[in-house]
């Protein structure tokens, strides 16, 4: 079973790629993930790394008149230099598989209703499918428009920068699709935070408030048959 390694380091970072970076010495913590991706944290930011080497790529760790330097280089011939003054945690943990995200009932229902009623987005659209598969996680709603072009749908109770940022990953990945290419994306959710909107904007996604009540009215006045 592949393993996460925790180093807790008194260290120096340089990177080497299409630029130049250069971390000075001072404590931090080396997360070397399972699927081979490396990471550079300090207590300050966060979740978000200070520099990392995304998968594929290599650790090499020096010896002899090396030791304590640790070379990290991608398939692009990038580098990330560690070097190493003082160790002070290191330990490797098998987490397993992961069972994924489990979604708020809220907003599994919301993806439900949506894909349902996909004309609440826009007159002419017309669902593909829920929960369309990635190699980075599933988009919660693929679709078209009355155009034919594809639309990516990535919901949310409550609009928040990090929704954005999933939204976007997925949208290069299925740009890489030419049966799907161009694929634009719209963040919908009960709530949008203002730094999420801007951002959304930038980035040419767009924004749906949805009014989740106004939602289960709908299915509530659909016809049934028991």
């Amino acid at each position: 079973m592949p393993t996460m390694r925790l180093v807790i380091a008194r260290c120096s970072v340089d990177y080497a790629g299409r630029l130049t970076a250069h971390l000075p010495s001072a404590p931090r913590l080396i997360l070397v993930k399972a699927d081979g991706s490396v990471s550079i944290h300090a207590d300050d930011r966060a979740y978000k790394p200070l520099n990392w080497m995304s998968p594929p790529c290599t650790l090499k760790e020096g010896k002899d008149a090396e030791e304590g330097v640790w070379t990290v280089v991608n398939k692009a011939g990038e580098k990330l230099i560690i070097t190493m003054e003082e160790v002070l945690h290191d330990s490797s943990h098998e987490l397993g598989v992961d069972p994924g995200l489990i979604k708020d009932g809220v907003e599994a229902h919301l993806q439900e209703l949506l894909a349902d009623r996909i004309e609440t987005l826009g007159e002419g659209y017309t669902l593909i499918r829920r929960e369309y598969p990635t190699a980075i996680g599933p988009v919660d709603i693929l679709c078209r428009d009355s155009q034919g072009a594809t639309v990516a749908v990535e919901i949310k109770r409550r609009g928040e920068i990090d929704g954005v940022e999933q939204l976007t990953r997925y949208l290069e990945l299925l740009n890489r699709d030419p049966h799907l290419a161009p694929v634009r994306g719209v963040f919908a959710a009960q709530e949008i935070k203002p730094q999420a909107r801007v951002l959304a904007t930038d980035r040419g996604i767009g924004c749906t408030v949805l009014d989740y009540d106004a939602l289960r009215g709908i299915e509530d006045d659909k016809l049934r048959l028991f």
